[in-house]
């Protein structure tokens, strides 16, 4: 039998190569007030899944998602947050999950998303969902993850939901498979 493990982020450290000569180290961390601005410029850097008004996330908006609403995480690069994600308990959604595109394909949006889920679960056994635009790469990366799609939200989104089975399937079976 399977039991899905619960870690919780500290400082966790990864390495990787920018490019040939050079490593750098990604920082998975729980994010803080002092995150804000660099969430912000990573939002409003994304190619997808654009902001229509970026007044519309506000910086009392994030933090109150944070501190009141639920709790986020962030990767840092070099001392700079280069993907944040931020999920809504009152909601029960998914509110922000977002890597600089100049730091996409490296597993940070992976990384993020399952921190964000470990501890979600660890706070309510309901169904979790979000909504991103169809046929980006956004969708493709939460249906690979597992996430069903449940239907329409807002403006033409598509609505997934993940339920605490189904992530716990998930994560046993990468965990079998990490272990083969």
């Amino acid at each position: 039998i399977c039991s899905a493990k619960v870690v919780m982020m500290k400082n966790q450290i990864l390495r990787f190569a920018q490019n040939d000569k050079q490593k750098s180290t990604m920082i998975f961390r729980v994010a803080n007030m002092n995150d804000i601005p660099q969430i912000q410029v990573v939002r409003n850097a994304v190619k997808e899944n654009m902001l229509s008004n970026p007044a519309l996330v506000t910086d009392k908006d994030c933090e109150e998602y944070l501190t009141v609403r639920g709790k986020g995480w962030v990767c840092e690069v070099d001392r700079k947050v280069v993907g944040f994600s931020i999920v809504d308990l009152k909601d029960k959604n998914i509110w922000a999950l977002f890597v600089h595109p100049d730091f996409a394909e490296k597993g940070i949006g992976k990384r993020l998303l399952n921190e964000m889920l470990e501890w979600y679960f660890t706070q309510t056994k309901e169904n979790v969902w979000l909504g991103t635009a169809p046929n980006t790469r956004a969708e493709k990366f939460y249906r690979m993850n597992g996430w069903k799609e449940v239907g329409v939200h807002g403006k033409g989104e598509i609505k997934f939901e993940m339920s605490f089975k189904d992530w716990k399937r998930i994560t046993c079976h990468a965990e079998q498979s990490e272990a083969s």
